[in-house]
């Protein structure tokens, strides 16, 4: 089932794409299974068509419902594109709804910020990094305060550095681990990893999330509904894992704050802040 927390996008394991030209998928899309939507603005709107696909997202976000408008998030464009400040000037209305911004092309933290005081102090942000001066610029972006999380275009990534990946895509590693590193020393939720472009096969798809999980990333991007399920599955928690979890939380709150003793396991803070991340990571 989809998460209703105060901010999905924070924990959200599958968030699938759906083009702002297409808003008769808007409502499919979000019960697809996915925890969260992101309506594209960007890579999925040709250059002609950035103006009435704007207007065509003005039209019918009035038509989600305060739940569905916090299972969304809007894929903007970059900062520098000519179509980025009348996206800015719509989105400056519904982030107070809910509604999370992606911004692509994150490399810059003082640029980020810009976009954050033009869209206000409601606005969470998930960077999105695809290119080396986002990697290289990845902690001062996850420190900046309205980030809420950082995700991977690694196709562009690759792209930026002239690289040719191979399915396993090992030559990426160094670039998920500091992308989880900077998420974890910024102590944001695990970061998210990019979308799998072959939609009809579902073991590369198990196999790209099973790789993300290992990586320590809690989240991935689809481009089909079909990849929501297999998504969901390899990025969530086992029943055993959510009951843990719970026997953490309550015996946390007998204890005041100090450290105790579970099942013959010492259980201090950081075991605490990972019981929460997977409570908040099932809540439904």
């Amino acid at each position: 089932m989809p998460l209703t927390l105060k901010a999905p996008v924070s924990h959200a394991r599958s968030l699938l794409f759906v083009p702002a030209t297409k808003p008769e998928r808007f409502a499919k899309a979000l019960e697809s299974g996915a925890d969260c939507i992101v309506i594209d603005l960007e890579d999925a709107v040709a250059e002609g068509s950035k103006d009435s696909a704007r207007e065509q997202l003005a039209q019918h976000l009035p038509q989600l419902t305060p739940v569905q408008l916090a299972r969304t998030a809007i894929r903007m464009n970059a900062v520098g594109t000519p179509w980025h400040e009348a996206d800015i000037a719509l989105l400056r209305d519904w982030v107070g709804q809910g509604v999370a911004v992606m911004c692509p092309k994150s490399e810059d933290a003082g640029a980020l910020w810009t976009v954050a005081q033009k869209l206000g102090e409601s606005a969470r942000i998930v960077a999105l990094i695809e290119s080396l001066a986002g990697l290289d610029a990845a902690d001062a972006l996850a420190r900046e305060p309205q980030v809420v999380r950082l995700a991977f275009g690694h196709l562009d990534f690759q792209l930026d550095l002239g690289m040719r990946a191979t399915a396993e895509e090992p030559e990426l590693a160094f670039a998920r681990n500091a992308l989880v590193a900077a998420s974890r020393r910024a102590r944001l939720p695990a970061p998210i990893d990019g979308v799998t472009t072959d939609t009809g096969n579902a073991q590369r798809l198990a196999a790209d999330a099973r790789r993300a999980r290992a990586f320590g990333f809690g989240g991935k991007l689809c481009i089909h509904p079909a990849q929501v399920a297999g998504v969901n599955e390899a990025l969530g928690h086992t029943g055993a894992e959510q009951a843990w979890a719970r026997r953490v939380l309550e015996e946390a709150a007998k204890h005041g704050g100090e450290a105790f003793s579970l099942d013959g396991r010492m259980v201090d803070l950081p075991v605490i802040r990972a019981a929460e991340a997977i409570v908040a990571g099932t809540q439904t």
